[in-house]
C-alpha cells in the first residue's frame, strides 16, 4: 500500500551552538533535503520455494513442522515407493533376460562365421551320407539349384538381427529403469538449501496428487522488503543504493540496500517491484515495513529539526521547552515529522529556525524554569 505521506528526508540538521552546565541549549535550524515518499511493503525471505508432489502416493515421512531448520539436501517429505521399487526389480530381471539373449545371439553369429550350417552335411547312416556328399551336392552345384554362399549370408544376417534386437531390448529396458529412478527421486522432496519450514500442507498418511503443495520452505537468515514503488520514483533508485526503512515493530528505523529492480512496470498499477536487503536479525518474514524512497521530482522542502531527547510528551501531545531572551523555559506543543539520521527529528509545525530550546530538559521541569536556576542548583551541589 502506498502512503501519500511526504516527509522531508533531511540530511544533516542543526548543531549545538551554546551550552551551560547540566543543561544544553539547541538552536533550531533548517535542514535542506530531498523529500521522500513512505511506501509500504512486506518482509519476505531471500529465497522461498513451494515443494509440490510430482506423482500420486501416500505420505510416508514428514521431517518436521513450521519453524524446524534443515541443512541442504536433507530429506523433508517422502512418499510410499514400494510399488515403484517392485517395478524396478521386474525391469532389472528383464534386463538380465535380454542380456542372456544377447549373449546367445552372439554365440550363434560366431558359429555361423566359423562353422556355417549351410556347409554342414546332414546327419544319417554312413553310406547314404557319404553318397550325398559325393554325388548329390556336386550335382546341385553343377545344375545351379543351390547356392551355399547365399545361405551363409542369410544365416549371418539372421544372427546379426537377433543381436541387434537383443541390444535394443536392453536399451529400452535401461531407459525404463532411468524413468523409474526419476519417479523414485520425485517421491522424495529434498531441501534445496539451508532453511526452515514456513508452512506445511500435509500430514503423514495423507494421499497426494501431482501438483499438490506439500511444504513452503524458505531461507530466513537473510530477509528483504518487497515494495511496489510508483513508477515516477523509479529514476531516483539504483541497485546498491542505501536508503532507510521503518519497521512496524517499535517503528524502528534501519538502513536498507536496493537489491533488485524489476525491469518492467505493472501496466495496471503503474508501479515497479523493487526488493531491498534488510540487516540480519531486525525483522521476521511477513512483517510490514515502510521504505522512504527519495522523490527528486518534488520541490525541496525544509523543516526545522530538533534532538529527539528535547521532546517531552504531555499525554500524547509532543512538545519542547523554548527559551526566551532571559533564559526562561516555556513548554510549546509541536507537530513532529519523520526521524532524521543523527538522533534528530523534523518538526512540521510549532517551531521556527533560530529559536533556542532545551536539548535535554531535566526531570521535574516546569514553566518559568531558567538556565540560571539550573546553574545555581549545580553550584550548590
Amino acid at each position: 500500500m502506498i502512503h501519500g505521506l511526504l516527509a522531508a528526508s533531511l540530511a544533516l540538521a542543526a548543531q549545538v551552538v551554546s551550552a551551560v552546565p547540566s543543561s544544553s541549549e539547541f538552536v533550531v535550524k533548517q535542514a535542506e533535503g530531498a523529500p521522500t515518499v513512505s511506501v509500504g511493503g512486506t518482509v519476505i525471505p531471500y529465497k522461498e520455494v513451494t515443494l509440490a508432489a510430482q506423482l500420486p502416493g501416500r505420505v510416508k515421512y514428514l521431517a518436521g513442522i513450521e519453524g524446524d531448520a534443515f541443512k541442504k539436501s536433507d530429506l523433508l517429505v517422502s512418499l510410499d515407493d514400494r510399488e515403484l521399487l517392485a517395478n524396478r526389480q521386474a525391469l532389472l530381471a528383464q534386463i538380465q533376460s535380454a542380456d542372456a539373449q544377447l549373449r546367445n545371439a552372439g554365440m550363434q553369429y560366431s558359429r555361423e562365421v566359423f562353422a556355417p550350417r549351410s556347409r554342414t552335411p546332414p546327419g544319417g547312416m554312413a553310406m547314404p551320407n557319404l553318397f550325398d556328399q559325393m554325388f548329390t551336392r556336386p550335382m546341385e552345384d553343377f545344375v545351379g539349384e543351390r547356392s551355399r554362399g547365399a545361405e551363409l549370408h542369410a544365416d549371418l544376417y539372421s544372427s546379426g538381427t537377433q543381436i541387434e534386437q537383443a541390444r535394443s531390448a536392453i536399451m529400452r529396458l535401461q531407459a525404463e529403469v532411468q524413468a523409474l529412478d526419476s519417479k523414485l527421486r520425485d517421491a522424495r522432496s529434498i531441501a534445496p538449501f539451508a532453511g526452515v519450514i514456513v508452512k506445511k500442507f500435509i500430514e503423514v498418511g495423507d494421499t497426494v496428487q501431482p501438483g499438490q503443495p506439500l511444504l513452503n520452505y524458505a531461507d530466513v537468515e537473510y530477509l528483504q522488503v518487497e515494495v511496489d514503488v510508483p513508477a515516477r520514483l523509479r529514476p531516483g533508485l539504483r541497485e546498491g543504493m542505501m536508503i532507510h526503512a521503518e519497521l512496524d515493530v517499535n517503528h524502528r528505523r534501519v538502513p536498507v540496500r536496493v537489491a533488485q529492480i524489476f525491469p518492467m512496470a505493472d501496466p495496471q498499477r503503474h508501479t515497479v517491484k523493487i526488493k531491498f536487503d534488510l540487516p540480519q536479525g531486525v525483522a521476521e518474514p511477513g512483517m510490514y515495513a515502510k521504505v522512504l524512497v527519495p522523490d527528486f521530482n518534488a520541490p525541496a522542502r525544509a523543516n526545522p529539526v530538533v534532538p529527539e531527547s528535547a521532546i517531552r510528551y504531555n499525554g500524547s501531545l509532543p512538545g519542547v521547552y523554548v527559551l526566551d531572551s532571559q533564559g526562561k523555559a516555556e513548554l510549546r506543543l509541536i507537530r513532529v515529522g519523520e526521524p532524521v539520521p543523527g538522533g534528530l527529528i523534523s518538526v512540521l509545525s510549532g517551531l521556527r529556525p533560530g529559536e533556542r530550546i532545551l536539548a535535554d530538559p531535566p526531570p521535574g521541569i516546569a514553566a518559568g524554569w531558567s538556565t540560571q536556576q539550573q546553574q545555581q542548583s549545580d553550584e550548590g551541589r
